[in-house]
């Protein structure tokens, strides 16, 4: 049974979707802050997450931000505001859909329920046959077999479709891939995203790399997409 948490700061609102999400035969649950939020989708990860954007103190793209950090739990986004640059600024960040207020619960929960099929749970870790060695560049090392990525013995943390990511990467360092070849995969369920969303992803995948001391993880090649860096951990003078 999917477990979906709603971060609203209006009660009414928190009430209505989670009367309309358990009536769909989902087990539902509230945050009324982001701070509450991120306590429980760290103690209890939930199938999606329902996500004001416009709430006090911290707001949902904040939210969105920290989740992201280790987190791929699809996200819905809510906002009161139906501007284009709020949208893409919420996809761009990792979310998966957005709904503007007003909105129809029962739309709502369509639309809740389309991201779950896509997602159907979080994204595999590659598969890696038995005695496979670890990939290896420059001081970072790939264990598939045991999901980890760790820089000079410093473990990164990244999420499964980060790890997919870096995992294609590291396999040819030499080749510039395309963000539909990293898409496919990052997403190898058939999802589409924009190239925002992989963006989104090498942006969150450096700044692991950096704060374990690696400032040329990812390479940039203008116009063609993306390859591996040296993988190198500087010498502080």
């Amino acid at each position: 049974m999917h477990r979906i948490l709603v971060v609203d700061d209006d009660p009414h609102i928190r009430d209505v979707l989670c009367f309309a999400l358990e009536k769909a035969g989902m087990v539902a649950e509230w945050a009324g802050n982001g701070v509450d939020a991120l306590d429980l989708a760290t103690r209890n990860p939930p199938s999606l997450v329902v996500l004001d954007v416009g709430m006090p103190e911290m707001d949902g793209l904040e939210v969105c931000r920290r989740l992201r950090r280790a987190s791929d739990v699809p996200i819905l986004f809510l906002s009161a505001r139906d501007e284009e640059i709020d949208r893409v600024l919420g996809l761009e960040m990792g979310g998966d859909d957005y709904v503007t207020k007003p909105f129809s619960p029962r739309e709502l929960v369509a639309r809740v329920n389309v991201i779950l099929r896509r997602a159907r749970g979080p994204a595999p870790a590659p598969t890696a046959q038995e005695g496979e060695p670890p990939l290896t560049r420059g001081a970072l090392v790939l264990d598939s077999a045991g999901h980890r990525a760790t820089v000079a013995g410093r473990e990164l943390g990244l999420t499964a479709r980060e790890f997919m990511m870096v995992k294609t990467l590291a396999t040819r360092p030499a080749v510039v891939f395309t963000r539909n070849q990293l898409m496919d995969a990052a997403y190898p369920d058939n999802i589409h995203v924009s190239d925002r969303t992989i963006d989104s992803h090498v942006r969150n995948i450096r700044a692991k790399f950096q704060a374990a001391g690696c400032e040329d993880a990812v390479e940039t090649v203008h116009g063609v997409g993306f390859r591996l860096g040296g993988c190198t951990v500087g010498t502080a003078s």
